[in-house]
């Protein structure tokens, strides 16, 4: 049985008028934007804010938890994908979009990978959990270079999220990202068009 107690009705709706002027502010101003700021917009002080988040990671996970479920669930989906490289592209796509929504995400996200005193940190973990799976599988059907780590391929990925933010237009991480992943075929791959939309 949990000990967590339900929030009170004003409380939630602190919570989740937080949650919507922070994602306002983010995608406004990126992840650096003026907590105190978000707090004004939402109505309540910013003790309120630290009570709720007591750090800009805790906000930003509670921001992204649903993205990075969703990932996870579709990194398992995946597993099941008849072509291996196709599911991995597919699933790096799903979490460029995660890691570029806002601006500065990118790095917060590349940096916690090695920071266990970051929220982000678990999230993080998850991410190359999920993608391990996948990395795996297309290296042991041959077709993804058998050097690569999954700690490489995330941090390639965060560069492409970073980079395609400094594209014109949209799709700029993609186009990045389809790019890098043509050096990630296995050497007899090289070349060959189709599968995973890089070539």
């Amino acid at each position: 049985m949990s000990d967590v107690k339900p929030m009170r009705a004003d409380a939630r709706r602190n919570y989740e008028r937080l949650l919507v002027e922070a994602r306002r502010a983010f995608a406004e101003r990126g992840v650096d934007a003026s907590l105190e700021d978000v707090a004004r917009s939402a109505g309540v002080g910013i003790g309120t804010l630290y009570r709720h988040f007591p750090t800009r990671d805790d906000l930003i996970e509670a921001l992204l938890r649903d993205r990075f479920d969703t990932q996870a669930a579709k990194a398992r989906e995946l597993l099941a994908a008849e072509d291996p490289l196709d599911a991995l592209y597919a699933w790096l796509v799903g979490f460029g979009a995660t890691s570029s929504s806002y601006r500065g995400l990118t790095e917060l996200l590349a940096d916690a990978i090695d920071d266990p005193r970051s929220r982000l940190h678990a999230s993080c973990e998850e991410m190359q959990t999920a993608a391990s799976h996948l990395v795996d599988r297309a290296q042991k059907a041959g077709v993804l270079r058998a050097d690569l780590t999954v700690r490489e391929l995330l941090l390639l990925l965060h560069g492409a999220s970073w980079g395609g933010t400094h594209l014109p237009g949209d799709g700029g991480t993609e186009r990045l990202l389809s790019l890098v992943f043509t050096g990630l075929r296995a050497s007899e791959q090289r070349g060959q068009r189709g599968g995973a939309r890089a070539g």
